[in-house]
């Protein structure tokens, strides 16, 4: 299980470009790792949509955001198409970082041994360290997004 104060996992996570990204690569800038449980879905396309209406202001503090479901790279791309999203949707198709992240999602939405990702943030500093984290297991509750910002903006301002 990942904790505040952890380094990320080497795990690889496969982008809508069906390349490659290491997550031990998160350096250099704030990231917002948010993970949701599946593509299409009403609150998850609600979260990501507020996520991107936000990108200005995180841009502003030197941060970016990656979001992460066990979708297929395929799903995920049409859906950050058709919701215009400007950051990076990761699939984590084989579900290390949701065993690793400890947010399985079991049996998600009644389909008996399927999991998915428990609708979670991560907030990563530049050097890869995690320094905040919120999980939900009620996949239709949804992040504050003003503590996400305060976050972010409060790890900025340490340097």
């Amino acid at each position: 299980m990942i904790n505040v104060g952890s380094s990320l996992p080497d795990i690889e996570l496969v982008g809508t470009d069906m390349k490659p990204m290491r997550l031990s690569e998160v350096r250099d800038r704030i990231s917002v790792i948010a993970f949701f449980p599946g593509a299409f879905t009403s609150v998850c396309t609600k979260e990501m949509c507020t996520l991107q209406d936000s990108l200005g202001k995180l841009g502003g503090l030197n941060a970016e955001v990656i979001a992460v479901s066990v979708d297929s790279p395929f799903s995920n791309k049409a859906f950050s198409e058709a919701n215009r999203l400007e950051f990076r949707v990761m699939s984590d198709y084989r579900r290390e970082a949701v065993k690793a992240f400890g947010i399985e999602l079991e049996d998600f939405a009644g389909l008996r041994e399927y999991t998915a990702a428990k609708r979670s943030v991560f907030i990563v500093d530049s050097r890869g360290v995690v320094r905040y984290k919120w999980i939900s297991d009620d996949p239709r509750v949804e992040p504050d997004y003003d503590i996400i910002v305060r976050e972010i903006e409060k790890i900025s301002e340490e340097g």
